[in-house]
């Protein structure tokens, strides 16, 4: 049993208008069928002038009414973001107590990439160890792709969505109670798929280029243009590294292995996901694969959104264990276990 007993009270999600994949592709693609091929029937895209904590702020209000709580009821209001920010110097996580008209509790800022929300569970789980006055913790996870940085559907092998999701969490909850959280991170990695203008070291992009023009994936492949064999030795190792944080997940926790009976993993691609629900044992249809199809990847958003589904369906039996894993830039394997 973790030394600290936490739970989730409520969930909430807010997705941005659907598209319909194979109707949009061709505006975003050359090659649309490479698109299709990944699997994804739908994606997400906010109306434009939405910022991202327009679409957090969504995203919460809907679990404090589920949780039947006021913002006046939130200890500690945590963020997760996983795309380029609105405005660089720029606090999303202050500008979501914003929308939501919170004043005076902290609130912290996570960004690391697709792992920030599920990595964040052991970060609440150290602030209730050492806080005994924090009782409820409001977290918030936010995906809106800037297109202005990136094409959603020519970054990785995932479409793109635009969505955010939310979840109140308190102190001794019994319902969806907190077990253990694993991470493993490979640095060598780290420099995959950036935002390789408008930072620091590159502010200004060439004369001719852009991000939109510059090819993440193929940067990925010229990684390894010298050791074809370690690009074979990565891409074998990929969900190998899913399976082994999962079970340093539950061993970490002290409990069963067996009793794994969900994986929430990113809304990822048609092949990564059979592939990954092999590697952790589990048949395709106990992980999220058709219902990242129907949504698309949200970035750090994916495993709540997930999760709310599947609690709001009645999907979930009481005692079951949940995995929420993934693979984030950096690059960070990492699982999060939720007991029923």
């Amino acid at each position: 049993m973790p030394p600290v007993q936490f739970g989730v009270v409520s969930l909430g999600a807010a997705l941005g208008e659907p598209q319909d994949v194979a109707e949009v592709a061709p505006s975003y693609v050359a090659d649309p069928e490479r698109v299709m091929a990944w699997g994804y029937r739908t994606f997400h895209r906010v109306v434009d002038g939405t910022t991202s904590a327009h679409l957090g702020a969504r995203a919460a209000t809907r679990a404090l009414e589920r949780a039947r709580i006021g913002v006046g009821e939130i200890d500690l209001l945590v963020v997760a973001a996983s795309d380029v920010p609105d405005y660089l110097q720029w606090d999303v996580s202050s500008a979501v107590a914003r929308e939501l008209g919170m004043i005076g509790p902290p609130t912290l800022l996570l960004t690391q990439a697709c792992a920030a929300t599920v990595t964040a569970f052991q970060q609440i789980a150290g602030t209730f160890a050492v806080r005994d006055d924090v009782r409820t913790v409001l977290l918030v996870a936010i995906n809106q792709v800037s297109e202005g940085h990136a094409n959603r559907m020519n970054t990785n092998t995932c479409v793109s969505s635009d969505g955010a999701a939310a979840a109140v969490l308190r102190r001794d909850h019994a319902t969806l109670r907190w077990l253990a959280t694993d991470q493993f991170t490979d640095p060598e990695c780290v420099d995959f798929f950036r935002v390789e203008y408008g930072g620091a070291a590159a502010p200004v992009a060439p004369d001719g280029l852009g991000n939109l023009e510059f090819d993440r994936l193929a940067a990925v492949y010229r990684q390894f243009r010298r050791d074809p064999d370690h690009f074979t030795r990565f891409t074998r190792e990929l969900n190998q590294r899913v399976a082994l944080v999962v079970d340093n997940a539950f061993a970490r926790s002290g409990t069963d292995r067996a009793r794994l009976t969900r994986l929430i993993y990113l809304n990822d691609n048609h092949r990564a996901m059979v592939d990954v629900a092999e590697a952790v044992g589990l048949p395709l249809d106990r992980t999220n694969f058709e219902l990242g199809a129907s949504i698309g990847h949200c970035g750090a958003a994916d495993q709540l959104i997930c999760l709310d589904t599947y609690v709001e369906r009645g999907d979930l039996r009481k005692d079951d264990v949940v995995a929420l894993a993934g693979i984030g830039y950096g690059m960070h394997w990492f699982c999060t276990l939720l007991e029923v």
